[in-house]
């Protein structure tokens, strides 16, 4: 408009006065049609008993006449496909109170047709009856919600941002989530897209919460469902030593709050941005081995927030909620995790040396003792996963796959220390995940590949680690103690005289140098 006026500066001001209103005109109608559109969930469970949710999806200011909805077909943090779609009952759609038709697409996808800007409204009810971390599940006590499993998106609008609202639940219930709430609203909720909203499960009801603690500022919080009786001031105080470690690796904290959410009794957990799903009973925790297995627990799916949420391989993210979101470097979000979580615990004080390595001696152990590890590399295994489980293959098959929860570790163990032993350590496998952190999540905003994740590793060492990548890429043995004597450790094996398998330990060697004492302190966290 300045341009405009500038060459009109000897005609007819009235003239120009149309001509500034005119675009003036075009600008607002421009911004008027391109105002977001409102998209809110509405949750109900009028029975909870039977098992069903209730949804509704509230839209308008929609500018297009043809729209499919698709219910995602898995959640990221389980690689395994769901088909949430197959609970989806009596999916229905309205436009002024009145029924418009539904096209079925395929098995996870649904289609109507209005009239552009035309408020609409879509009804469907999500049987959730199956307990497990990457289920939804409802009854009569509480409501676990994974909104991957409830809340349809729009093709192709994904970036979306969206609201939810949780309707009829008793006075005394409680809702803990990552989702932030809504300013001078009961328990409604927003997200700026379907990622951060997918990534947000929600637990209703009598919920109980712990003191919470601040690291660096932050807090952190953690609320849970039957969570049994222990000392939950010494829980809390161990917990925050776990954060305080697992913050000390990467040296930065990215989240506003973080809350830990204890589904109840069970098995598994799922990582999320600002908070973690775990199955959690605490009515074991006077036992200093069941205080110790739910410390290295949760250390991993703590440091999950780094490691696959944010230090993440190239694939995960955008996520294909489709088709599933396959990598060759599961053994990095997976099998690393597992590394840390065994070295956060020791690093934390909540451990002893002898218990770090019983850890890594169980992983090795599963590993050595597998007949896969002849026939599956660690990057097939990650790729595979979504056939083969997590474990690898089960069943008459089982001998052609490997885990990499269990080789995922017993490579980082040589990797960090080849990385020590190439810097003199100076450098370690820590510097690595900061380097991937600052590097990739913060700076580039996005996920490594293959190659840059090993072109990482070596930046870090200052020297080739192709002998250690064939570990990763190849079915080559390990050859752990070659690497292990550079901190004064050995892996002894021994023949299991039962089993007949080979049982694996490790050792402090007689004969230790200052210098390797000195690395092995460094390492245990010293």
């Amino acid at each position: 408009m300045k341009y405009l006026v500038a060459q009109n500066r000897k005609g007819n001001s009235f003239v120009i006065l149309l001509l500034v209103f005119f675009f003036l005109g075009i600008t607002q109608s421009a911004v008027s049609q391109t105002k977001s559109p409102v998209l809110q969930y509405v949750v109900s469970m009028p029975n909870p008993e039977n098992h069903y949710f209730h949804v509704e999806l509230h839209c308008s200011g929609w500018q297009e006449e043809t729209i499919d909805f698709k219910m995602p077909n898995w959640m990221p943090g389980y690689y395994q496909l769901m088909n949430y779609s197959k609970m989806v009952e009596n999916f229905t759609a309205k436009v002024d109170n009145k029924n418009i038709a539904v096209k079925k697409g395929n098995e996870n996808s649904w289609q109507i047709k209005t009239s552009k800007n035309k408020p609409f409204t879509l009804s469907y009810d999500v049987k959730a009856d199956k307990q497990f971390v990457a289920n939804s599940y409802l009854d009569a006590s509480h409501a676990y919600v994974i909104p991957n499993s409830l809340f349809v998106y729009i093709d192709g609008h994904i970036n979306t941002s969206v609201s939810v609202k949780i309707e009829g639940i008793k006075k005394d219930f409680k809702i803990a989530t990552g989702l932030e709430p809504i300013a001078g609203k009961t328990n409604e909720f927003k997200a700026p897209d379907f990622d951060v909203l997918y990534d947000c499960p929600l637990l209703i009801g009598d919920l109980e919460e712990l003191p919470s603690f601040k690291v660096n500022g932050i807090e952190h919080r953690f609320v849970g469902y039957k969570m049994g009786d222990f000392d939950k001031v010494k829980f809390m105080d161990n917990l925050k030593k776990v954060v305080e470690s697992a913050v000390a690796i990467i040296g930065d904290i990215p989240y506003k709050q973080y809350t830990f959410i204890g589904i109840g009794p069970g098995q598994g957990g799922i990582e999320h941005l600002n908070n973690t799903t775990v199955s959690f009973d605490g009515s074991d925790l006077d036992k200093p081995e069941a205080m110790n297995r739910m410390m290295s627990f949760l250390a991993h799916e703590y440091f999950h927030h780094y490691n696959v949420k944010r230090i993440r391989p190239f694939e995960l993210g955008p996520f294909d909620h489709d088709k599933g979101s396959k990598t060759n470097l599961l053994w990095v979000s997976e099998g690393l995790s597992v590394y840390y979580e065994y070295l956060i615990v020791k690093r934390a004080g909540l451990v002893t040396d002898q218990i770090l390595f019983h850890n890594l001696e169980s992983g090795i152990n599963a590993f050595e003792n597998s007949l896969g590890k002849s026939y599956q590399s660690l990057t097939q295994a990650s790729f595979e996963t979504w056939s083969d489980g997590p474990f690898g293959k089960q069943g008459e098959n089982a001998d052609k796959s490997i885990s990499y929860y269990d080789k995922g570790p017993a490579v980082g163990v040589v990797l960090d220390f080849a990385i020590r032993k190439a810097t003199q350590n100076q450098k370690s496998l820590d510097d690595v995940m900061r380097l991937l952190y600052w590097e990739y999540y913060k700076k580039l905003q996005r996920g490594f590949t293959d190659a840059e994740f090993q072109e990482s590793c070596e930046k870090i060492a200052g020297s080739s680690l192709k002998n250690i990548f064939e570990y990763v890429y190849t079915t080559k043995p390990i050859d752990y103690n070659n690497y292990l004597k550079y901190a004064g450790l050995e892996l002894k094996e021994d023949l299991h005289s039962i089993s007949n398998n080979r049982k694996f330990s490790f050792q402090i060697l007689e004969s230790i140098t200052d210098e390797q004492r000195k690395v092995l302190r460094s390492w245990l966290g010293k």
